[in-house]
């Protein structure tokens, strides 16, 4: 037993390194966008802010949605890299339970267990917030996005959805603004 829990505090370890948000307890278990349509989720979306991630460092990140089987959305994300280069990844979404819509899983690679993929808010045409939690035991891991139809969202709308994710105790102070500058993102539309 006390091997198995120095391997997971080092595994901790290393995810924490990492910039990834984890805390203490169990993850909590927000209300979801009620009678979600997955088919007016659909298009691009721009990331207006996120939680840190180990697995997205770029900027000018967006995210693009498609029908790709009954049930089954591609998702297409893509990000500026620093030295100017696009990266982008594809994965596909489902709906884990029909009954619950907005609680959708993620997948990017065959040989990984989805991650959570919960739409706690959306008007569809202006801004949805998204937002993932897995349980390691005795710590969950958070993650969190912030994404409008276009590159930048009001500052009243971003303040309310910081409103939605601080009632469910996620630190909104560790969000990071990501860049949208036109000048700056404009490889991303080539």
């Amino acid at each position: 037993m006390r091997a198995a829990h120095v391997i997971s505090m080092t595994l901790l370890l290393a995810f924490a390194a990492n910039a990834q948000v984890f805390k203490a307890g169990k993850c909590p278990t927000p209300a979801v966008q009620a009678n979600f349509d997955a088919s007016k989720y659909l298009g691009r979306w721009f990331e207006i802010q996120r939680l840190p991630t180990s697995f997205q460092v770029g900027q000018c990140s967006t995210a693009f949605y498609t029908p790709k089987a009954p049930g089954v959305i591609e998702v297409l994300n893509s990000e500026r890299l620093d030295d100017g280069t696009v990266n982008s990844i594809v994965g596909s979404a489902k709906v884990k339970d029909p009954a619950e819509p907005a609680k959708l899983e993620v997948s990017f690679y065959e040989d990984t267990p989805p991650g959570p993929y919960w739409v706690l808010s959306t008007d569809y045409t202006g801004h949805s917030l998204v937002y993932g939690c897995t349980d390691y035991g005795l710590f969950h891991m958070e993650l969190s996005w912030i994404l409008s139809r276009e590159p930048t969202l009001p500052k009243e709308t971003v303040a309310e959805l910081h409103g939605i994710l601080s009632s469910i105790g996620v630190a909104v102070d560790k969000m990071l603004t990501t860049v949208q500058e036109e000048g700056y993102c404009g490889a991303m539309e080539q």
